[in-house]
């Protein structure tokens, strides 16, 4: 019993540093996580939520929440060339975190534990990265999206983030034009 206390308590504090890191809302001060939550609420009015997000922009110009909130907002709007403005931002702010190169073409495998859960830092580079892929695939840079999806199987060679879906999409559509 004693030990399944333990385990519990190191569980719990593992998940209490987990969701208090700023990928997960950590740090944001509370007036900009209150414009968050308004722009959600929001959404369907475009100039409210936009509001909202410039304000928690104003308040916390480089959280990743604001940054992620940006991006979502962008992305489900269907506003994908600002969504990949944003994925480029949060790219290069998780490489400034990690202290690898800003840019992704020259980031390697060995700057980060790519396909380790624990590395939050590094897997939020990922999935931003393979976003960035799917982007420029979405608006017809195939080049460009190929070679970041390439870039992620690179980096995490066990596919966690499925990267390698998108160059199968690819394929397929390319072998249907043939």
């Amino acid at each position: 019993m004693a030990a399944a206390q333990q385990l519990s308590r190191e569980s719990s504090s593992f998940d209490d540093a987990l969701l208090s890191h700023p990928l997960f809302g950590g740090g944001l001060p509370p007036l900009a996580d209150q414009h968050l939550v308004e722009a959600g609420l929001n959404y369907s009015a475009d100039g409210l939520a936009e509001y909202h997000l410039s304000e928690a922009q104003k308040i916390a110009p480089d959280h990743f929440a604001v940054l992620i909130g940006f991006y979502r907002y962008y992305f489900y709007k269907g506003r994908l060339n600002e969504a990949l403005a944003i994925s480029n931002i949060c790219m290069a702010k998780a490489a400034r975190e990690k202290n690898f190169a800003t840019d992704w073409r020259a980031v390697r495998a060995s700057d980060a534990r790519f396909g380790d859960y624990d590395d939050v830092i590094a897997r939020f580079f990922m999935f931003c990265l393979k976003g960035y892929a799917y982007l420029n695939l979405r608006l017809g840079d195939l080049a460009e999206g190929c070679a970041a999806a390439e870039k992620c199987l690179e980096l995490d060679a066990g596919d966690k983030i499925n990267a390698g879906l998108l160059l199968d999409i690819v394929a397929r559509q390319e072998a249907d034009d043939e």
